[in-house]
């Protein structure tokens, strides 16, 4: 069978995976460690962590969300106090010395610090030596003891799955920001969520938009066991704990970046200014551009019956439609797959995919069309893209996926989709290069071996829970770079159409 969908590619380390591996002294020490000092770190750090709590709940007490209150002799006394009594916290906890290069700009020069990379509970280590305001998740602000001393620097929360608290918290930015100093200064960490530090991802629009000097501050961990890292795949909160209070010390480098000052053009283009500020930054790190977001983790850990199994050319896919402004939803997926039925052919060329799509013809548009296994005259199969389209969208929902490829692809009398369309739409699903289906039809009674309707196809899967697994014959796509090889290599970004 030939293969069809969308084109493989090449593929870097997964920025939201961290895996350890333990060398037989590593085993030995973090053993010993464990019987004797962990406990003694854990114990101390604890006692400091609640020791910390009833300043600043004194602190919070009666205090504004909107005004900030003069400097009393008593809130300056509860703030270095704080910061004491953090900084020893952190001692126990193996950071006995932390090296800083640099220095830390006024508010009146920078009022926002953006920190990168983001990949551990530990980056709060900046945060209380500065006690600079956070943006940071609703739920933080509910964890016992450690809540309440978030509450004292004055965060700003947000509730990610809600717009409006998202529109809400950028306000807040801005009118922080725009204050001339009288509030705190902010310090934002623009990758929204925790990776491996292999790369930076995409950096979100919040800390440039208010279109003000800001100041790059890159953290380093440079422990040869990456104890450290918190990612969506990895070991857990406590097991991090656990291996950190471990070792004998935990080397950690704060840099300060000089004050990046924006030019009108990034004034006025909030995401042009992030991503030079990025890029930037990943040169100071020494590590590559990943054009992944923390949306992109979805596509990453897919679950259901057919997950994604190598998420690598759906996640360019994601990153160029949304370059090209595409808003995916229920409706237009269905207006979409409604019209490539009717469609009397559904090869289309890059001006009818344009047509298609209501867009006009660009550099990013002809690098979507690229994506695609094309036939000898350039051209696309429409319905593969409403596929891809469908599966970034909703990654974990699979079978409404399916049911969407059925509806493109079915006889209209008996409801049927042949063996090789439906090998074409589990390719694009599953991000895979070629699906060989004839070991699954075999296992199928009947005289219409070769076809099958929706809902055969359904029940069968809901039957096999390890239907991939035990039914489909794939090859995988060559290991790729979720980036092009280009940005990795020169840590250009690709924010506008040429």
């Amino acid at each position: 069978m030939n293969s069809s969908g969308i084109r493989p590619s090449k593929w870097c380390r997964n920025p939201f995976v961290h895996r350890l591996k333990f060398s037989m002294a590593d085993k030995i020490k973090i053993g010993f460690m464990s019987v004797t000092v962990f406990p003694v770190r854990l114990l101390a750090v604890s006692f400091l962590m609640l020791l910390a709590w009833p300043f600043a709940f004194a602190a919070s007490l009666g205090r504004s969300e909107y005004v900030v209150e003069p400097q009393s002799w008593w809130r300056s006394f509860i703030d270095l106090s704080l910061r004491v009594i953090m900084r020893a916290m952190w001692f126990c906890g193996g950071f006995h010395w932390i090296k800083v290069k640099g220095e830390q700009a006024a508010p009146s020069e920078a009022p926002i610090i953006t920190v990168a990379p983001h990949s551990s509970y530990f980056d709060a280590i900046p945060v209380t030596r500065t006690m600079c305001s956070i943006v940071t998740k609703l739920e933080s602000g509910s964890i016992p003891v450690w809540g309440t001393l978030i509450k004292y620097i004055r965060p700003v929360f947000v509730f990610r799955s809600d717009q409006d608290s998202r529109k809400r918290t950028v306000e807040e930015i801005k009118r922080r920001a725009r204050s001339g100093g009288e509030w705190p200064q902010m310090m934002i960490f623009p990758e929204g969520t925790c990776t491996n530090r292999s790369s930076l991802i995409l950096f979100k629009a919040g800390a440039f938009i208010p279109g003000l000097p800001v100041q790059p501050v890159v953290l380093r961990y440079q422990n040869k066991l990456d104890t450290i890292s918190w990612t969506w795949q990895g070991p857990g909160a406590f097991k991090i704990l656990w291996l950190t209070l471990c070792q004998p010390h935990n080397a950690m480098e704060i840099e300060y970046l000089p004050v990046y000052t924006p030019c009108d053009e990034e004034k006025e283009n909030p995401t042009l200014f992030a991503g030079n500020v990025r890029k930037l930054m990943a040169k100071a790190l020494g590590v590559p551009l990943a054009d992944l977001s923390f949306e992109d983790r979805d596509i990453t850990f897919s679950e259901g019956p057919l997950r994604i199994h190598d998420p690598s050319s759906l996640l360019e896919f994601n990153l160029l439609v949304r370059r090209l402004g595409l808003k995916i939803t229920n409706g237009l997926l269905k207006e979409q797959a409604s019209r490539a039925r009717k469609l009397l052919r559904h090869q289309l060329n890059l001006e009818d995919l344009a047509c298609f799509l209501h867009l006009p013809v660009t550099n990013t548009l002809r690098e979507v069309l690229s994506l695609f296994i094309q036939d000898e005259e350039g051209h696309i199969d429409i319905r593969h893209f409403v596929i891809a389209m469908s599966t970034i969208y909703r990654p974990s929902r699979s079978m409404e996926t399916l049911k969407l490829a059925f509806e493109m692809y079915e006889n209209e009398d008996s409801g049927e989709v042949h063996e090789d369309e439906l090998a074409s739409a589990l390719e694009i699903m599953l991000g895979v290069k070629e699906v060989e289906l004839s070991m699954f039809f075999m296992e199928l009674d009947g005289p219409d071996s070769g076809k099958i309707t929706y809902d055969k196809l359904r029940r069968f899967i809901e039957q096999h829970p390890r239907f991939v697994h035990d039914y489909l014959d794939f090859k995988d796509h060559p290991r790729r770079s979720c980036v092009r090889r280009s940005d990795a290599c020169n840590g250009q970004s690709h924010d506008k159409d040429n």
